[in-house]
């Protein structure tokens, strides 16, 4: 069984994943303060053998400073070098098809955790994510990254799961619905 492809990202309430200039200061814990529960991301991390990440997520996650928080490969959907990249970090090119290709094998028999905007729509419109975890975050932000705007047709989904926070946040855990 080859890979799952696996979407876990948050987003808020009018489907933005990222703010104006792509500020995450929105997102619970993003400004140093304490998060009691991680939502189900480090057992979805777990899951992961690979990551598939868009350029411009690759350049906000490094502009945090610090230690590069991933253990396992990441591929860089990217034309471009990556500077002082990170170990088992490196660069992909070529079609989705041809991406989520390398990634799975990266990934061996784990699955492939794709992180980015522009990636996920291009993923979902070539009907390649299996299982996307939303964590509606409750805020408005009027303005900013969507999630999944552009996307190129209807994709209906199926809800298989949904799990209520007392902080107000919701995950709903999406198949594709049968054809």
């Amino acid at each position: 069984m080859s890979a799952r492809i696996r979407v876990f990202i948050a987003s808020s309430l009018d489907g933005f994943i990222a703010g104006l200039d792509d500020d995450l200061s929105w997102l619970p814990g993003a400004e140093g303060d304490a998060v009691e529960d991680d939502h189900g991301y480090s057992a979805f991390m777990a899951q992961i053998g690979a990551l598939l990440m868009g350029r411009r997520t690759y350049d906000v996650v490094r502009g945090f400073g610090g230690e590069w928080p991933y253990d396992k490969p990441v591929l860089i959907a990217s034309h471009r070098p990556l500077d002082d990249a990170p170990p088992a970090v490196w660069p992909v090119s070529g079609s989705i098809e041809e991406i989520i290709a390398e990634a799975r094998k990266a990934a061996g028999d784990r699955d492939v955790y794709i992180d980015g905007g522009v990636l996920i729509r291009a993923a979902l419109d070539a009907g390649l994510i299996d299982e996307a975890i939303v964590t509606v975050i409750p805020i408005v932000l009027g303005a900013g990254v969507p999630l999944f705007a552009g996307a190129t047709r209807r994709h209906p989904l199926r809800l298989i799961g949904s799990q209520a926070f007392g902080n107000g946040m919701v995950q709903l855990t999406y198949r594709p619905a049968p054809a």
